[in-house]
């Protein structure tokens, strides 16, 4: 039955991309994408948060706690067989980076499996209470999504792409309700590269996933909030101070989760890493609860000032009877969640830092605004600093300010808070990217491509395949070879270079034909003169891995034009800056 269905909507896709134009299909595309995205977040959302009811029903009290804490290590130990038995190794990828990196060398083309294998993996990570949030697998599904689609009906690149962006898209607008948020993601996280005409499939894309989960999911699934206090001026230096907090709170984040996820993901047996971290976040659970799951309950109860709720079940709850234990809680609570996130998915599970982030960046806006009252040093508004102190982590970590600063304004239902907004994302931005120029994804972004990816320039450039650049048709010489064969080579030659081989085909020399054209003409010395005396070192060699930008640094500090490639000290070809611009010219064309 499913296959008849999915065959008859093919066939009606098919007869409306042969009667509308390109433009007109691509925006219809859109919206099939967007609901589509919507709906697995939607699925996802569900699952998820299901599972976490039936679980937190047998935990209402002290005792059942203790066995509660272990449902993570279930969560972790079901998602690692699945995606070790069930899923090809090379066709699942976490995190924006392998989606970028699939844009730049990959033509935008990720696996089918990709659309559900992630709903499925991730579902059983956070729905047994893996400390990090469903974002991440959304995104990767939407993406999935929308590049299958193009690929499906023979998109070009360029449409794949966009497509891909209005799945990212649609799937934050469905987890959040927010579609702003979701276009505002796909343009700061995934397109480096934008030109105004992506917008409108954007808009259309998020609009589509954000109703869709709107009318499914309820409030008590989706995250809101209501009853936020208007700006008041006289508060700005607290935001001020809350911004550079966030900033250096976002540094100890990135800094803290890359140690940890590496350091467990060094252990090379899976099931030690499996056991490992389940049974640690047992006992994080044991000492702060609110780390189960995604935490967006605390962020509600934060928002409420009710953050004694936090304290429920935690075996340290005895000793937390004043208020400044309660702070000190919430700090321990903060600074913990990084490292529940860490080993959550160092250890195998699922997921991504985008609601880590938001539980962080509510703690830490909880127990500045709260240390502040406490104090008697001012009376600021408890939950406006609790949602802009979110927006400030999660533009510290993901480097995507408009995103951070959109989606704590649409989940509050109003603009009261732009101007605090934009206050506590632009300092953290800015004190991160002081410390740091690159973001967690980012970095993993250049370590795939050998490649910074800070510009517009570099970004293109690493989308270039110098493998396909080399040039094989120079006439080789031997050392010992008389001036005669190098003649009759030069006869054979298109090229006024000649590189110099010895029987290991290792580069031992080059000759340029200008400087042997006088010998040419004189026979007297075609049999007493030899390749190794006339040629020359070449004044750089060029490895196959090597990233586009150093080579490019090399053509410009020799002031050649061709320069060797080599691989394992043999000769391979040679590389020419003008078949890299004209490459670059291509891509640069193509990306406009």
């Amino acid at each position: 039955m499913f296959r008849r269905i999915h065959r008859v909507f093919t066939h009606v896709l098919r007869y409306l991309q042969r009667r509308l134009n390109e433009k007109q299909f691509l925006i219809f595309s859109s919206i099939l994408v967007g609901v589509s995205s919507g709906l697995a977040a939607v699925i996802l959302k569900l699952f998820a948060h299901n599972i976490n009811a039936i679980v937190a029903k047998y935990s209402g009290n002290y005792e059942d706690f203790f066995l509660f804490t272990l449902f993570p290590l279930v969560g972790l130990t079901i998602t690692v067989l699945y995606i070790r038995y069930f899923i090809k190794k090379e066709e699942f990828s976490k995190g924006s980076a392998d989606i970028v990196y699939a844009i730049a060398k990959k033509s935008s083309v990720l696996p089918k499996s990709q659309i559900y294998s992630h709903v499925i993996s991730s579902a059983f990570t956070v729905g047994f209470g893996g400390s990090v949030g469903l974002e991440s697998p959304m995104v990767s599904s939407g993406s999935a999504i929308g590049s299958n689609y193009g690929k499906t009906y023979h998109l070009s690149y360029k449409d794949r792409t966009m497509l891909l962006a209005c799945g990212a898209a649609a799937a934050i607008a469905g987890a959040f309700n927010s579609p702003i948020a979701g276009v505002l993601f796909a343009i700061e996280v995934l397109l480096t590269d934008v030109s105004v005409s992506v917008f409108i499939p954007l808009i259309i894309s998020a609009a589509s996933g954000a109703l869709f989960s709107k009318i499914i999911l309820g409030e008590g699934v989706l995250l809101s909030f209501s009853g936020v206090q208007p700006f008041d001026y006289n508060n700005t230096p607290f935001y001020i101070l809350l911004g550079i907090l966030a900033g250096l709170t976002s540094l100890y984040y990135t800094r803290m989760f890359t140690n940890i996820e590496h350091r467990i993901s060094s252990v090379s047996n899976t099931y030690a890493k499996v056991i490992g971290g389940g049974l640690t976040l047992a006992v994080l659970l044991i000492l702060f609860p609110p780390l189960y799951g995604e935490g967006y309950e605390g962020i509600k109860e934060l928002a409420l000032s009710n953050h004694h709720s936090l304290f429920q079940n935690s075996i340290l709850q005895s000793f937390i009877t004043t208020e400044w234990a309660g702070l000190v809680f919430l700090i321990g609570l903060m600074l913990i969640k990084v490292f529940a996130t860490a080993i959550t998915i160092g250890s195998g599970g699922n997921g991504g830092n985008f609601a880590p982030s938001l539980c962080v960046g509510a703690y830490l806006g909880y127990t500045f605004s709260h240390f502040i009252n406490v104090t008697g040093w001012a009376k600021i508004p408890q939950a406006n600093f609790t949602l802009v102190a979110m927006a400030g982590i999660l533009s510290g970590v993901f480097y995507a300010p408009l995103t951070a600063i959109f989606l704590i304004a649409e989940i509050t239902g109003g603009y009261n808070l732009m101007i605090p907004l934009m206050i506590v994302a632009a300092f953290s931005n800015i004190i991160m990217k002081y410390f740091e120029p690159l973001s967690m994804e980012n970095k993993k972004l250049a370590n795939k491509m050998n490649l910074s990816v800070e510009n517009r320039d570099k970004y293109l450039l690493s989308k270039l395949n110098l493998e396909n650049m080399i040039e094989t048709d120079f006439q080789a010489v031997k050392p010992d070879d008389n001036l005669r064969s190098l003649v009759s080579a030069i006869t054979k030659s298109r090229r006024n270079l000649f590189p110099v081989v010895n029987d290991e085909q290792e580069l031992v020399g080059v000759i340029l034909l200008d400087s042997v054209k006088e010998m040419m003409f004189n026979q007297d010395l075609y049999d007493k003169i030899v390749v190794k005396d006339i040629m020359t070192r070449p004044l750089a060699v060029i490895s196959p891995d090597e990233s586009l930008n150093s080579v490019l640094k090399k053509f410009e500090d020799t002031g050649q034009w061709n320069l060797p490639i080599i691989e394992n000290y043999r000769y391979i070809g040679f590389l020419s800056k003008s078949s890299i611009l004209s490459e670059y010219r291509v891509e640069l064309l193509r990306s406009s």
